[in-house]
């Protein structure tokens, strides 16, 4: 189940014990939540996800007599009666011709595809959309021709469990687990291209070639061949030799490696909202992100930024922050605050109100 859908279900259990949910999931979903009080988990039976989102769900909400049906992710049936309200976290597949974009994988494809043709009609009918940022509701308003009241920005947030972690026998098991040295630089990577993989797979190459510390390059869970088609059209073979894979890194286990981590490598070239990057700062980190879309917005003054399509001030940065001291401090300290500002307690009073606001009209 999606983080962010997770974390609202979670947090309206707490908060909001006077309405009934009903939350539909498919068979294959993961066991994360548990039926009490007035929250019913109802799991749906198993169909391609455009046949469940469209035919199936409809019909069992229907059938439990919903006020209102909360899609979180993008997209939700065209011929259903109920109220919609639909989270639209970006519309980034509407913008580009993202079905020829060069590193997107087959199921990618699929999934722009589909949303191009189901979000369209999803905005005319739904009450209200749901988005992560003042930027991106912007683009949404503008890109769709709607008024700005229909769509309502609400922050995502950061989880509690994004702290610095201090405890030296955490840090030494979180170390030697994932084969950490002692130094490196932290990036996610994605096969998205919006993740901007190859500029930073260009900016280790200049950092690697002009320091005399060769401080590596840690990457979660990437695939080793669409890695190395990258290396070599970075035209460095040597970059191979500096670069970490963990493998996959269960979410628990991720402030560790932020805690270890000497800078948090963000340079995405288009984002919605971003939350590894206040993830970063929640456990001390300092970050390097893009000066582009939503990442001012969220990350304030407490990050260092750059323009992605130049690898050269991602190396540049990269420097100063092993360099100057007291900027890194200045960094670690503002991103700490910063973090603090998004909540997913907060978040969830913001999509209450929202739904309290399309039954008040009703």
């Amino acid at each position: 189940m999606d983080m962010v859908a997770l974390e609202l279900i979670r947090n309206l259990q707490l908060i909001d014990t006077k309405n009934e949910y009903f939350v539909f999931v498919k068979q294959d979903e993961d066991e994360c939540l548990h039926s009490g009080g007035n929250f019913e988990i109802i799991k749906l039976r198993d169909a391609p996800y455009p046949v469940w989102e469209q035919f199936v769900l409809p019909s069992a909400a229907k059938k439990a007599n919903c006020d209102i049906l909360h899609c979180t992710s993008n997209t939700a049936p065209l011929s259903t009666t109920i109220p919609l309200v639909v989270t639209l976290h970006d519309i980034i597949y509407m913008e580009k011709l993202s079905l020829l974009s060069k590193g997107f994988t087959n199921y990618q494809k699929f999934g722009n595809l589909y949303r191009r043709m189901v979000v369209p009609g999803v905005v005319r009918k739904c009450k209200k959309l749901i988005t992560v940022s003042e930027f991106e509701k912007q683009r949404i308003a503008d890109f769709f021709k709607i008024g700005p009241e229909k769509v309502q920005a609400i922050y995502n947030g950061v989880s509690e469990h994004f702290k610095p972690v201090t405890d030296p026998a955490n840090l030494d098991a979180v170390r030697k687990k994932y084969k950490l040295p002692d130094r490196f630089f932290f990036f996610f990577g994605n096969t998205d291209p919006k993740k901007n993989t190859r500029g930073v797979l260009k900016a280790l190459s200049l950092f690697l070639k002009e320091s005399d510390e060769k401080i590596p390059l840690v990457m979660l869970d990437y695939d080793r061949d669409a890695l190395a088609k990258l290396i070599e059209e970075a035209g460095d073979p040597s970059l191979q030799d500096h670069i970490i894979l963990t493998g996959y890194v269960p979410n628990t286990e991720l402030p560790g490696i932020y805690s270890l981590s000497t800078v948090f490598l963000y340079p995405s070239l288009r984002e919605s909202f971003g939350i590894p990057m206040l993830e970063a700062m929640a456990c001390g980190t300092p970050v390097i992100t893009s000066n582009t879309s939503s990442m001012p917005e969220v990350a304030g003054n407490a990050a260092l930024f750059i323009d992605p399509f130049k690898p050269e001030q991602i190396t540049e940065n990269m420097f100063r922050l092993l360099s100057d001291q007291a900027l890194r401090t200045g960094l670690i300290a503002s991103g700490l605050e910063q973090a603090k500002k998004f909540t997913w307690k907060n978040m969830t009073l913001g999509v209450i109100q929202v739904y309290n606001e399309i039954i008040s009209n009703k």
